[in-house]
């Protein structure tokens, strides 16, 4: 943990000089997503809208949701796969149990050392992702994405009930489109955007009560099953 804390706080300095400014503009730079925009326009017409459930969407959203949620489906089969091999049954098994693992000859420090890049690594391309579709990169956007991180996991495994690998896998990304797309609801109708930083802190709180709340209501079904 102070390990984390120390890192975290140099890379604040070395994201500074890596990026020469506290906050980057990236509207007027080439991207993936100005280039789904472009085929959206071409498909569809510029500024298309469509309306999705009662609201008016534009037409590049939906392409654009498209390309997130193929790109989504694509990493979850790989990393689905990834931890069916040798090395992610290693690592899975370092985090499970370590003091078995260590006893089958794995070396659990480089199986450590491994997973934290990887992780790292998906880390590092989900943010230059998110700053693609922002159209800026700050220095201050990872702050607060652990506490969401951890509330989205805790949704996805209160919601989906399963410990194998696939469902796990499954559970968190549910877990993080809804924690997401309670936020979006919320703004979208009508609070105010200051407040963001409470309303996330509700979700949050709900999300760690929810998955007691669920179990609790799962022994009292189950009790009453057998008693009946």
């Amino acid at each position: 943990m102070l390990a984390g804390i120390l890192v975290m706080t140099a890379l604040y300095s070395v994201n500074l000089h890596v990026m020469g400014k506290s906050n980057l503009p990236m509207m007027h730079t080439s991207s993936i997503f100005s280039w789904i925009e472009g085929l959206s326009a071409q498909w569809s017409g510029e500024g298309a809208v469509t309306s999705v459930l009662g609201w008016r969407v534009l037409i590049k959203d939906l392409y654009v949701m498209g390309f997130c949620l193929v790109g989504v489906v694509l990493f979850c089969v790989l990393l689905w796969w990834f931890f069916k091999t040798n090395l992610g049954t290693a690592m899975r098994a370092t985090g499970d149990n370590s003091q078995m693992i260590r006893a089958l000859g794995v070396n659990t420090r480089v199986m450590i050392i491994a997973g934290i890049a990887l992780s790292n690594g998906f880390i590092a391309l989900s943010g230059a992702i998110l700053a693609q579709y922002q159209g800026f990169a700050d220095v201050q956007m990872g702050i607060g994405m652990m506490v969401w991180g951890l509330a989205s996991v805790i949704i996805g495994e209160a919601i989906i009930n399963d410990n194998s690998l696939g469902f796990v896998i499954v559970g968190a990304v549910t877990g993080s489109i809804l924690f997401r797309l309670l936020v979006a609801i919320a703004l979208r109708w009508g609070l105010n955007p200051n407040d963001l930083k409470i309303i996330t802190a509700v979700f949050v709180f709900v999300a760690l009560i929810l998955p007691m709340v669920l179990k609790k209501k799962r022994s009292l079904s189950l009790k009453t099953t057998m008693h009946a």
